[in-house]
């Protein structure tokens, strides 16, 4: 997964509870990551395996007992995205029906390589997509709003209070995003192309 994604929204999630422990000889660190919601604490313990293909086996460990999963790709990086089929088959065959949410990181950066057209896998797999900067914020609590509903069953759930994050590193064009979103609805409309490979 996008190592520097997940590593950047793991520490922009900044509460006096926040911290991470790497475990070296596995290839992940682990994130304990708290919201405050409607319905009491939600606790996220995330492993952020940061795809580790060097570890193989060992990833279908980290998996185990999962009770819900996030894909993050970059979308200035294509190979990242050519990544997602297998990091997807894998989560599934070990946490088969688990909740997956598939995150497209770096929305910030103008030069994407994988355009809001491209990614079609969240359609194929009838999985939900957000498209997230972690250095600017943006959607950052989306994908762990959408995962609590699912997880406690209750589409009302809601964060009572703004995750404690760092300062935006970045700003997001306001214009950009919202161009950004036009085109992800235009695509939804689109049929899905009729060969596996999403390029």
């Amino acid at each position: 997964m996008d190592t520097d994604g997940m590593q950047l929204v793991m520490e922009r999630h900044l509460t006096g509870e926040f911290e991470k422990k790497y475990i070296a000889t596995l290839g992940v660190e682990v994130h304990p990551l708290s919201f405050s919601t409607n319905f009491g604490t939600i606790c996220f313990n995330v492993w952020d395996t940061a795809g580790q293909e060097k570890f193989g086996g060992l990833r279908d460990g980290y998996y185990i007992q999962g009770q819900c999963g996030i894909i993050m790709f970059d979308v200035t990086s294509r190979i990242t995205y050519k990544n997602v089929p297998n990091w997807h088959r894998d989560l599934e065959r070990v946490c088969e029906n688990i909740p997956i949410v598939l995150c497209g990181n770096k929305v910030d950066v103008k030069e994407r390589k994988v355009k809001t057209g491209q990614v079609t896998f969240h359609r194929k797999k009838n999985i939900q997509y957000f498209e997230i900067s972690a250095k600017s914020n943006y959607n950052f609590e989306k994908p762990f709003l959408w995962l609590a509903r699912k997880l406690v069953g209750n589409p009302a759930l809601e964060f009572v209070a703004a995750p404690a994050l760092a300062p935006a590193e970045v700003q997001v064009d306001p214009a950009l995003m919202e161009q950004y979103q036009k085109e992800l609805a235009q695509a939804e409309a689109v049929p899905l192309p009729e060969e596996d490979d999403d390029f």
